[in-house]
């Protein structure tokens, strides 16, 4: 099996796990498989960076762009106060810092990025287990 069939059968397998996942959650725990789903991604954009695969590179960065999007469009402004604006901000901060990634691929802002994300999921982890 090709190593292009391999991947191709993962993200077919990723698709169908991540939709169950998706179907059966709670608004927090889809948050969480979001949150997964753009951690996945980003270690997937690291390995295209190291390989030198730009274009898969360009293509793992702009899903992330649209999860972090879709978690920004998802907030709620007007009932979430000084919380949702910080979100919007780290969000914003994070879509920034992977834009300038697209083009620099530094490492170390990918890195970045990983770790404010890998901190705010185990926040969104921490809330839902409160909410069970």
């Amino acid at each position: 099996m090709s190593a292009y069939n391999l991947n191709e059968s993962y993200d077919s397998y990723r698709t169908v796990d991540l939709e169950a996942r998706a179907a059966s959650a709670s608004p927090y725990e889809l948050v969480l498989v979001l949150f997964d789903g753009l951690l996945d991604e980003l270690a997937r954009a690291r390995g295209h960076i190291e390989a030198k695969r730009y274009q898969q590179k360009g293509q793992s960065l702009e899903k992330c762009l649209n999860i972090l999007g879709g978690l920004n469009g998802a907030l709620d402004y007007e009932n979430g106060g000084e919380l949702v604006q910080g979100l919007a901000r780290l969000y914003d901060y994070c879509i920034y810092r992977l834009s300038d990634v697209s083009v620099s691929l530094s490492l170390e802002g990918l890195d970045e990025v990983v770790g404010l994300l890998g901190v705010l999921r185990e926040g969104w982890e921490g809330v839902n287990a409160t909410r069970k």
